[in-house]
């Protein structure tokens, strides 16, 4: 039986049989290191020539998305992430001036650190980079039931806690009022949405804002934590208009709930899909498959070749052998592929692609009490702890 945590973000199995060694993570920044791995030829290609910066970010306590948005303000460097840190984690990751404008060589600040590596002649894109090695502490494990675990190559590549927002799934739900045009509900739960896994502090302020009279009187209690939550709120107080108030949030953020949901059908997909049997680990005739450089194609009976899932988007086809899950999915939920085309914020709409089908994990070891491992781009390393630890809650064990 799987955590309410769990079903909230549609992942209602285990794809292993293992019983779990228990323990905790993240009891420290310090303690969840990550680090991105590029290709070669990009890491040859970057040298003291180019039109767009290179540079390296070290971060710990802050996430990518913010971080980057502070050096926009305080320094004017427009920066592209390859792919996207969480705060409670210590993260190496590179990132892209698309400016092309004046390189800052080194920026240091308490919580990160932007050092420039180099140039290219083309800006970075997540394509270029393999996927991310970890450093994990895991506090109170059995690391015997550790070191016994041996199916990782058949854990479902779900999209981490982290997608949703561990202690208040909600980028989902924001993500899904947005596509079926209730722009009102979208900002309703953005501020008032409240989590029995949240602070007692920000519970009492969501709470509050339930009720629309007290917003100009809330709005000095809310924490510049809750940046996001500030700016809706005075766009709402100033007009009142939802669409407006949500157009205020910065552009990534609003793609990102949006892909929240489109996450979230794929983990309730993924999670059918094993339920009912379907083969996960190879791909069969007819499925789309990506090869070992990450392109996507048709099966050929090559064992480099990974099983792909398609990701619901505007122009999803039903011409696949998990369009029965999907459709189930889609239709529980009450939308269609073609909500995804958001005509009132067309800058959000979402086509769809395909994902792994699961989590390709290399070089895992044990250093105890940390563990060592490489993940593919993309793959979350609390769902590949998640079945090794198998946590009870997982809040409490640092999910």
């Amino acid at each position: 039986m799987t955590p309410k945590l769990d079903n909230l973000i549609g992942i209602s199995v285990y794809s292993t049989k293992s019983s779990g060694s228990g323990g905790k993570i993240k009891s420290s920044p310090e303690q969840f290191f990550v680090s991105e791995i590029l290709k070669e030829k990009i890491l040859d290609a970057i040298s003291q020539s180019g039109t767009y910066t290179v540079y390296k970010l070290k971060k710990t306590g802050i996430d990518t998305n913010h971080a980057l948005s502070e050096i926009f303000k305080k320094y004017g460097l427009r920066l592209k992430a390859l792919g996207l840190k969480d705060a409670n984690a210590t993260t190496e990751q590179y990132v892209c001036d698309m400016s092309g404008g004046r390189a800052n060589q080194r920026i240091i600040t308490n919580k990160y650190i932007l050092e420039e590596i180099g140039h290219v002649k083309k800006p970075l894109t997540k394509k270029d980079m393999i996927g991310n090695h970890f450093k994990i502490k895991i506090d109170g494990a059995d690391f015997k039931k550790i070191s016994e675990f041996s199916e990782y190559d058949r854990i479902i590549n779900f999209y981490g806690y982290q997608r949703f927002g561990s202690k208040r799934p909600v980028s989902h739900i924001i993500g899904k009022a947005i596509i079926q045009k209730n722009f009102d509900f979208a900002v309703e739960m953005l501020l008032s949405h409240t989590s029995e896994y949240d602070s007692p502090e920000n519970s009492r302020i969501r709470e509050a804002l339930k009720n629309k009279s007290n917003y100009t009187n809330i709005f000095k209690d809310i924490p510049y934590s809750m940046d996001t939550e500030r700016i809706v709120l005075r766009e709402m107080i100033e007009h009142g208009d939802s669409l407006k108030a949500l157009r205020a949030i910065p552009i990534q953020l609003r793609r990102f709930f949006v892909e929240a949901f489109q996450s979230y059908i794929f983990n309730k997909t993924m999670s059918l899909a094993f339920e009912y049997g379907q083969e996960l680990v190879k791909p069969e005739q007819h499925d789309v498959c990506f090869d070992r450089n990450d392109n996507l194609g048709r099966f050929e009976n090559n064992p480099e070749q990974r099983l792909a899932i398609p990701l619901v988007g505007y122009s999803y086809s039903k011409k696949n052998r998990f369009d029965n899950e999907i459709s189930k999915v889609l239709d529980f939920e009450q939308v269609k592929s073609k909500d995804f085309f958001v005509k009132e914020m067309q800058e959000v709409s979402e086509e769809g692609g395909f994902r792994q089908a699961v989590i390709s994990c290399k070089n895992f070891s044990i250093d105890e009490p940390y563990v060592n491992f490489t993940l593919s781009r993309g793959s979350y390393a609390t769902i590949l702890l998640r079945e090794i630890i198998k946590p009870s809650d997982p809040v409490a064990a640092g999910f």
